[in-house]
């Protein structure tokens, strides 16, 4: 049975994940607040009860996560899915953040030209076990990604040696023949003469605002985590969209509703009364063709701007999460 406990979000403790973490709630208007300084590993939402923030290494974020011990946690999803068993029912994705992305990949040799595809990989395997009774050594701190991502392959003639430093430089150190490794652009490993497999890319990671399911949930964490998500997909929805406003003289109701529905846009106020100005809210990418459009149909005085928040009823995050909740 869920305990009235507050709210407990995990978020990293330092360097560029930090200050992305802390950008990332500020722009929801949710501001993270260390009274005891850097040092401080407990802090708390500024203006917002029945909250508490731990501050965090990214695989101490996991582990609070799995355990149920942390409510809500920001950290890679390459790292949740390497160390939770079981993911999908452990915790729950709630969104990419935009920042923190990075591939896990396998790589080879670049002088193993002729092994581009995991199939090739296999065949390399096979041959090896075969002419020098040995298995192909793996160099990764991924291995239960690795042991998963292998097998759907059907890849079997391998063995893992588990990587403590840089894992690109084990073929070259002759420890291991190939790598399974994270990069963000593929420059670290093509330095040290390694190449990505055409279909050996595993897992393209985001840092993502993740939500624990074996936590207790009670009546002041989900009050909590209410506010904190209604604000973030606010943010997020002004970020996205546009408010078009125009004074449209030409354009009777269901002109007005059709042309709406072209460019995905909506009428939030409904259709406007004689004389007055339409107000559209639009998808960023598609504001220019609306405006476009709205001026060909006779409209005039056509002005588009920013959003600072754009709180609507539904909340697809909030929906998601309390439907896993229960």
């Amino acid at each position: 049975m869920a305990t009235d406990t507050p709210l407990v979000i995990a978020v990293p403790s330092k360097g560029r994940l930090q200050e992305n973490a802390a950008a990332f709630f500020a722009r929801a208007g949710l501001e993270l607040h260390r009274p005891g300084g850097a040092r401080d590993y407990r802090g708390a939402i500024r203006g917002l009860p029945g909250v508490e923030v731990l501050f965090l290494s990214a695989s101490e974020i996991v582990t609070q996560l799995a355990s149920g011990a942390a409510h809500l946690g920001i950290t890679g999803e390459d790292l949740v899915r390497e160390q939770v068993l079981d993911a999908d029912a452990a915790v729950e994705m709630l969104t990419p953040l935009g920042f923190g992305n990075a591939n896990v990949v396998v790589a080879v040799p670049q002088a193993w030209i002729d092994v581009r595809t995991m199939a090739d990989l296999d065949d390399v395997a096979s041959d090896m076990r075969a002419r020098h009774g040995e298995r192909m050594r793996v160099a990764t701190k991924y291995i239960n990604l690795t042991r998963g991502f292998f097998a759907a392959h059907g890849l079997a003639d391998y063995r893992i040696v588990e990587s403590l430093g840089a894992t690109e430089g084990a073929p070259a150190s002759g420890s291991a023949e190939i790598v399974v490794d994270i990069t963000t652009t593929g420059a670290t490993l093509a330095a040290n003469a390694l190449k990505i497999l055409d279909d050996g890319v595993m897992l393209r990671s985001w840092a993502n605002l993740v939500a624990a399911m074996r936590a207790d949930w009670g009546p002041t964490a989900r009050a909590a985590v209410r506010t904190i998500l209604t604000r973030i997909a606010a943010e997020e929805a002004a970020r996205t969209t546009r408010e078009v406003s125009a004074l449209v003289p030409a354009l009777d109701r269901e002109a007005l509703e059709n042309l709406a529905s072209r460019f995905s846009a909506r009428l939030p106020f409904g259709p406007p009364a004689a004389g007055a100005p339409a107000t559209l809210t639009c998808p960023t990418g598609q504001v220019f063709a609306l405006v476009d459009a709205l001026s060909a149909a006779g409209a005039d005085h056509v002005g588009v701007r920013k959003l600072e928040y754009a709180f609507r009823r539904e909340n697809t995050l909030a929906e998601r999460l309390f439907r896993r909740l229960g």
